[in-house]
């Protein structure tokens, strides 16, 4: 069932947290903002922070259905918005010919032979009220597609020669997320309200897991999020754990088990929550066991 705006910030945090996302006040002030003055959002952050978990959180408390346009180099017009399925016309002109008639040629480029995309999806009407429009990785484009996606949001419109301006009734939710591993062009980000989504502090991201691997014992959540907040201290690992990580390996350790975190517990599962060799190894072993040691510490001085 399709649900109303929130009214205030208070509520839309509400929102988010009844769809099990554990939010800060900026982030839901800025939702809040992008849903009433109708803007698109534009998400940079690390990958695996949770920024495609709020488009599809937006859309599972709103009611909406999500389109999802999942970014890569060489993305295409025909990828993401439409083209025509050549085989049915072809297979439509030989039926026409076999019958002797001239009708196909018109025919054929009609809305049956059309293949929509997600941001064609994205702009029709639905009963389910306009859609949350995703527009996933966006740095992973090149500027060409950057520069076509700046004038498809100016207006809600795209235009297909053959059939015409196809203009959204109503604008969808547009949610866009970077990892930045390029400058977007700031002409679209103008056009969206910003924000960084940074690695949870320590209580968020205990409040996340509680969530998500409730399956886990208080104290060895506590232990997970202590060390991989030590480890994202650490800045030489090439690619610090996520959100995304530190869940994986909460529910890994225990499908094995496990109360509490130990040294060889650690080296076990490093896989899980770090994905390239050279961090593993600079991880494993000692420098584990130093860092669970002043987890350990810690832990105990806070009682």
């Amino acid at each position: 069932m399709t649900r109303a705006l929130p009214d205030s910030i208070d509520e839309m945090a509400s929102l988010l947290g009844e769809a099990d996302y554990v939010a800060d006040r900026s982030l839901a002030t800025i939702l809040f903002l992008s849903l009433r003055m109708g803007r698109p959002i534009f998400l940079e952050g690390e990958a695996g922070v949770g920024k495609t978990e709020i488009a599809k959180v937006l859309a599972a408390a709103l009611g909406r259905r999500l389109v999802r346009l999942q970014c890569y180099e060489g993305l295409d017009v025909s990828s993401a918005v439409y083209e025509w399925n050549y085989a049915r016309q072809m297979l439509e002109i030989r039926l026409a010919e076999a019958r002797d008639s001239s009708s196909a040629e018109t025919d054929i480029f009609s809305e049956r032979f059309l293949i929509k995309r997600p941001l064609l999806q994205a702009l029709e009407p639905s009963a389910e009220g306009p859609a949350v429009l995703l527009i996933d990785e966006l740095d992973r484009t090149d500027e060409p597609f950057e520069a076509f996606l700046l004038e498809v949001l100016a207006d809600y419109q795209v235009t297909i020669p053959e059939i015409g301006t196809v203009t959204a009734e109503h604008p969808p939710i547009v949610v866009i997320t970077s990892n930045r591993t390029r400058e977007i062009h700031d002409a679209l980000k103008r056009r969206c309200l910003y924000h960084w989504v940074d690695y949870p502090d320590t209580q968020r991201e205990l409040e996340i897991l509680r969530i998500k691997a409730p399956e886990a014992g208080e104290r060895l959540s506590r232990q997970i999020v202590a060390f991989v907040q030590a480890l994202r201290e650490d800045r030489n690992l090439f690619k610090l754990p996520g959100v995304a990580e530190t869940i994986d390996w909460t529910k890994a350790l225990t499908q094995l088990d496990v109360l509490s975190l130990d040294p060889a517990a650690v080296d076990d599962t490093l896989g899980v929550l770090l994905k390239y060799q050279d961090d593993i190894a600079k991880v494993q072993g000692t420098e584990a066991a130093e860092i669970l040691a002043r987890v350990e510490r810690e832990l105990a001085a806070v009682g």
